[in-house]
């Protein structure tokens, strides 16, 4: 986002292998208010394309499964469009991730929080996530206060809902390669981390033609 309302569309691949790839969207005047962007269908299903293209030519064959992780909803312009760009084989999944304000909190007895890890499923689509708190191979908890959970919902979905337990375990996942700390853990997923960050260095001029780079040059 820019000083004149402008955000710049963006996604980031991540993959089993730890690898990552940025593709850069289209910029506009696109912000719905505080926090709410959402595509139109072009920009959605060229940004989706480009994920799609790449994975194709590293592995020589669409994804099964691709998830799409946001701080929103999902409008059914961009929704639709994001499902028309994926292939017929691959199921998209839109799962949304938001942090919490301490209006929740889990207890246990004994000198430390909750076990960072810990899910508390509330329906079959939606949970809350404690990716920090107390680990048990450091003997510690690393934080200040109680810690807070984040609320995960699986929105939509192309063809079958994903399990919640897979969607929580591969957000666990993401919160372990921030590259840019030596903590053993992050709160948040790096889809979610570095998702403003990168923004940032995409509306700048110097960025405009680098339509994808490897996630290690935004590090």
């Amino acid at each position: 986002q820019d000083p004149e309302g402008h955000a710049c569309c963006a996604a980031q691949m991540f993959l089993n292998e730890g690898d990552g790839v940025v593709f850069r969207g289209a910029n506009g005047p696109w912000k719905t208010g505080d926090y709410e962007y959402h595509l139109k269908k072009d920009a959605a299903k060229r940004l989706l394309n480009m994920v799609l293209e790449t994975y194709i030519e590293m592995h020589g064959e669409p994804p099964k499964e691709l998830f799409i992780h946001g701080q929103t909803y999902f409008n059914d312009e961009e929704w639709d469009a994001f499902c028309a760009a994926a292939p017929k084989g691959t199921n998209v999944v839109g799962v949304r991730i938001r942090t919490t304000g301490g209006e929740t909190k889990l207890f246990r007895d004994g000198d430390y929080p909750v076990l960072r890890g810990t899910a508390l499923l509330l329906d079959q689509q939606t949970a809350y996530l404690w990716t920090t708190g107390y680990v048990p191979q450091l003997d510690t908890y690393i934080g200040p206060e109680t810690p807070n959970p984040l609320h995960v919902t699986v929105m939509r979905s192309k063809n079958a809902k994903p399990d919640i337990r897979t969607v929580l375990a591969d957000i666990m996942g993401l919160t372990k390669i921030n590259y840019n700390s030596c903590n053993f853990n992050d709160g948040l997923p790096v889809t979610v981390r570095f998702a403003r960050m990168v923004g940032d260095v995409l509306t700048m001029g110097s960025a405009k033609g680098q339509e994808k780079q490897p996630f290690k040059y935004y590090v």
